[in-house]
């Protein structure tokens, strides 16, 4: 019997399926193609750079940051490199570059292909990779597009280079492409692009090196740190040897200059290049800052390639730091340099901010500055002692009472609990009975003891919140004195209602931050006033301040140079340890503290008014050229009963008083009393006959009657 075995077809050999395989294969190669094509087409499906982009790249020197005027004030990174428009670049500078990296760049339309098959067949004789075929666009690409977004050497990258490469060729000219490469390519030892590389290697810029230092530029692309001249001098001389060679080769030089060229001694700078960062300050050091907060929630979150557009003025922040270093060191030389065994520098901070927007103009965290250092003028909280008293004065003015307002600067005791607490006045000094305008001209610490208790603690606290201090204040009766903890930046946000009428401000440093491209992706706008005092309280309460400056503990401020509408206060804590002095004027706020990270005391006599108040008058005579209109004060409605005032002492001026002064109170709130300070001198010239005898008698009788009700005063305290 014959088993009858039909052959098994397999499946490939049946003509439909050899014909489905095929068409199944095609459509998938179809599809890769288009899908290979569609990723180089969008750049790896992350878009490629327009045009535009191309043509306004430049490569990153650290990214900018402006003051408000448009003037560079720094960088948000240092980045060892400087950009130069080719027109700087010798022309045997680029044929150094062209001769080692491109012969054929001008050829080309950024892919050399004849470079493409010489190297791919060395490769293939040699078994690896001996050859690159990158050219000079595509490296420029490498370092201005690609940088960071593929792995180094991979087939992604080398596939996006290519096809930006064709981008760059039809959006650039060749001389731009090699401005671009010139200055993008990395150089060893930190630095990118040849200017940086020619001051660092020999102490020049690139438009004054000689034809050999040209090709040990050209000689580093290749391996950087491998031919540094710095470390490994004979390899440099080798390979900028080679260089030379190709230039010879490419017709740059001729060859009977080869042999004295190759002889030429290499001469190396002696000491790196690295970017002036002698502008840099504590107030750049918050820009960088707040710029890495603003990137926190970003993917493309590297700032050095950010332009940050700030309120700062640049003459404003050079006055400041200045002067507190100035400032700082003349304390120094008076101060208690030991303490607890060891030497202490003395510290200052500065803050000063527009009150009409709040933006800040000026930022000094310290004596000197040191990047990524404490900043004290946001971090550090100190006593404001009597820079806190406006505030107790304020609360005093909204409760119906005037700058006229009579309160009895004597020693006082404020009972709490078992214990009494009895503030003195510095020195001890006493003047009995005086107006509100001259207990806080004078700096009473017993008048504003006594004012805090007749309007209460809590209402003041409140103030002090409502118009921007946000720490914690404590509810106890030294904080009429300032026994709480501030930031410098905290109380200049609180005057600056008195200083604009009544209104909160919220501080500004960064008005806009922009990438690269010029887009702009953070913008802060000025934050709407918030009115928190009455205007015709801000006014009293500034009047009482220019008082401080013009006749009080402030005077130092004049006697420095500064001129025209300023009020402010002084503060000096216990034992000296802090000095303060916080003034302003209708567009500018600026405090100045000064005082020992360890707190301890400065000297016996320290005050806010000695040593504190200087430093403001040099920043301000020297920083700030914006002079208000000169209306920016004048009474708001409300504000209209006039009296002819001793400034001295405010109440009503008489015919001996030495100043005088026309001021404006509430309707019913001004000076009910003639000035009890001043008089007529005791050698006043007899009567001129009998007639005027009575009178003369009759007005010295009152004024004595005067003298002796005063010191009644002061012994029974009515």
């Amino acid at each position: 019997m014959r088993l009858n075995i039909e052959p098994v077809k397999l499946w490939w050999s049946d003509k439909k399926h050899r014909d489905l395989t095929f068409r199944g294969a095609l459509a998938i190669s179809i599809l890769a193609v288009i899908m290979l094509n569609t990723w180089l087409a969008t750049c790896g499906f992350e878009g490629c750079p327009t045009p535009r982009q191309i043509q306004r790249y430049e490569p990153d020197e650290g990214g900018r940051i402006y003051d408000r005027n448009g003037r560079l004030m720094g960088h948000v990174e240092i980045v060892r490199r400087l950009n130069v428009p080719i027109s700087q670049v010798p022309v045997h500078v680029r044929q150094a570059f062209i001769a080692t990296e491109d012969r054929r760049f001008y050829k080309h339309h950024g892919i050399d292909w004849r470079g493409f098959a010489r190297a791919a067949l060395k490769n293939v004789r040699s078994g690896g990779v001996r050859e690159g075929f990158s050219t000079i666009t595509m490296q420029a690409a490498q370092n201005s597009f690609v940088v960071k977004k593929y792995p180094n050497r991979s087939l992604r990258q080398k596939l996006i280079e290519l096809r930006l490469a064709r981008l760059m060729e039809r959006s650039l000219t060749k001389d731009q492409i090699l401005q671009l490469y010139l200055n993008a390519i990395y150089m060893g030892n930190g630095v990118y692009g040849v200017e940086a590389a020619s001051r660092d290697l020999f102490g020049k810029s690139v438009n004054r090196i000689t034809l050999t230092e040209a090709a040990m530029l050209a000689a580093l692309p290749k391996a950087p740190s491998y031919y540094t001249p710095r470390r490994h001098p004979e390899r440099a001389v080798a390979r900028r040897n080679l260089v030379l060679g190709l230039m010879v080769e490419a017709g740059y030089v001729s060859a009977n200059r080869l042999p004295g060229l190759r002889e030429t001694r290499l001469r190396i700078a002696k000491d790196e290049w690295r970017p002036d960062t002698r502008a840099d300050s504590y107030a750049l050091d918050a820009v960088r800052a707040f710029a890495d907060s603003v990137l926190d929630d970003r993917d493309d979150n590297d700032t050095r390639d950010l332009t940050i557009y700030t309120t700062l003025d640049v003459n404003a922040q050079r006055a400041a730091d200045r002067a507190i270093a100035r400032r700082a060191a003349a304390i120094q030389s008076e101060s208690r340099g030991y303490w607890n065994g060891a030497r202490h520098q003395i510290q200052g901070a500065m803050v000063a901010l527009d009150p009409r927007n709040g933006d800040i103009r000026a930022l000094t965290g310290g004596r000197k500055y040191e990047r990524g250092n404490y900043n004290r003028a946001l971090k550090a909280k100190r006593q404001p002692g009597s820079a806190f008293k406006p505030f107790v004065y304020i609360t005093a003015l909204a409760a119906g009472y005037s700058p006229a307002t009579d309160v009895r600067d004597e020693p006082v005791e404020v009972v709490q609990g078992r214990n009494v607490w009895t503030p003195a006045n510095y020195g001890d000094e006493y003047l009995g009975l005086i107006t509100f305008r001259r207990a806080l001209m004078r700096s009473s610490n017993a008048a504003a003891v006594r004012v805090s208790q007749l309007v209460g603690l809590r209402p003041i606290i409140d103030n002090a919140h409502r118009m921007g201090i946000q720490s914690e204040i404590p509810n106890y009766p030294a904080v009429a004195l300032g026994a709480l903890d501030v930031t410098p930046i905290e109380l200049v946000r609180a005057y600056a209602p008195f200083a604009n009428g009544g209104f909160r401000v919220r501080p500004r440093l960064v008005k806009r931050i922009e990438s690269r491209d010029g887009d702009v992706f953070w913008s802060g706008e000025t934050a709407p006033l918030e009115r928190v005092i009455d205007p015709r309280d801000a006014y009293e309460l500034t009047s009482m301040l220019r008082a401080v400056v013009d006749y009080g503990t402030g005077n130092t401020i004049r006697a420095w140079g500064a001129r025209g509408m300023i009020a402010g206060k002084t503060g000096t804590t216990n034992n000296g340890t802090d000095v303060w002095f916080v003034g302003y004027t209708p567009n500018l706020v600026a405090a100045v503290w000064f005082g020992y990270d360890d707190p301890h005391s400065i000297s016996y006599d320290a005050s806010g008014g000695r040593l504190a108040a200087p430093a403001w008058a040099e920043f301000y005579t020297q920083g700030w050229k914006e002079q208000p209109p000169a209306n920016a004060w004048d009474p708001p409605p409300g504000v209209d009963e006039a009296v002819m005032i001793d400034p001295t002492t405010g109440w009503i001026a008489n015919d001996w008083c030495p100043a005088r002064k026309l001021e404006y109170f509430k309707p019913g709130t001004g000076p009910r009393t003639e000035c009890m300070e001043h008089g007529p001198p005791y050698d006043e010239p007899i009567w001129a006959s009998d007639q005027d005898f009575g009178r003369v008698i009759e007005k010295r009788a009152d004024d004595l009657g005067k003298k002796i009700g005063k010191a009644l005063g002061r012994i029974f305290r009515f």
